[in-house]
């Protein structure tokens, strides 16, 4: 299968449906952030800490990995930074020029695949955003290295992602409790029949693959990155956050 032509297309629709990461910022937020007064997420609900941005962000060059959708790059934008918008999903980027059109933003936005970003320079960037968005790749390791290579030396990677537990889970309904059934790594095409997972997820959900600690974190010591902090983070719409978080986010440095 095409993953990336799958995933594409899925993240199409959602985002053509209004889903919560596909619905732009407000014109209101826009002005706040033109004033000083703006915050962006990498997970569902804890504001970055504003110690994990340059100092100056007037004209720095950010890049939004995988984060179409029209919530980060705007802001940023707002906020004075020169913003790059690479995704997947042409209608995510439509919501990234929307923004753009409406508030008067100047924000450059690429097609592509977040482990390939060959389009890009070396030492381009000074900031790399990337909500969560690793868990729909099958290998996150390609984009560790290539964040390393288009950032600057002393610039920061931000990431938002799952925590590899929540893909062995099984939540009982009737219950309200847990059972472990999936071995991991778990994989969407792997792990469980395409009937089950249309039932559980929606025929035109994108394809979800876990990855281990080793490759989430290990991945990017590995591509010459320094980790300089992390947090947890809850959903508190899903029955999980109840015993343990399954989100976290790390800030990752590139030695200068």
């Amino acid at each position: 299968m095409d993953i990336l032509s799958y995933n594409r297309e899925a993240w199409d629709k959602q985002a053509s449906s209004g889903c919560v990461w596909s619905q732009p910022v407000t014109p209101e937020q826009i002005a706040a952030a033109r004033k000083g007064d703006w915050y962006i997420v990498l997970t569902p609900t804890i504001h970055v800490p504003r110690s994990w941005f340059p100092t100056d962000l007037h004209c720095a060059d950010v890049l939004c990995l995988a984060s179409g959708g029209g919530q980060q790059g705007p802001v940023l934008a707002a906020a004075g930074a020169n913003v790059t918008v690479f995704d997947n999903s042409p209608v995510q980027l439509s919501r990234d020029r929307l923004v753009a059109d409406r508030d008067g933003l100047d924000i450059r936005t690429v097609q592509g695949d977040m482990a390939d970003l060959s389009v890009f320079p070396d030492a381009s960037f000074d900031l790399i955003i990337n909500p969560v968005s690793v868990c729909f790749i099958p290998d996150v390791k390609p984009v560790w290295r290539e964040c390393a290579r288009v950032l600057r030396k002393g610039c920061a990677l931000l990431v938002g992602m799952h925590q590899p537990h929540i893909y062995c889970l099984d939540d009982v309904e009737e219950t309200g409790d847990f059972r472990v059934r999936f071995s991991l790594p778990f994989s969407d095409l792997t792990s469980m029949d395409p009937e089950e997972r249309a039932r559980r997820y929606g025929a035109d959900s994108p394809l979800e693959f876990s990855h281990t600690f080793t490759d989430l974190i290990g991945g990017q010591l590995a591509a010459g990155l320094q980790l300089t902090d992390l947090y947890e983070d809850i959903k508190t719409d899903e029955l999980i956050n109840n015993y343990m978080p399954s989100f976290m986010a790390t800030r990752a440095v590139k030695p200068g």
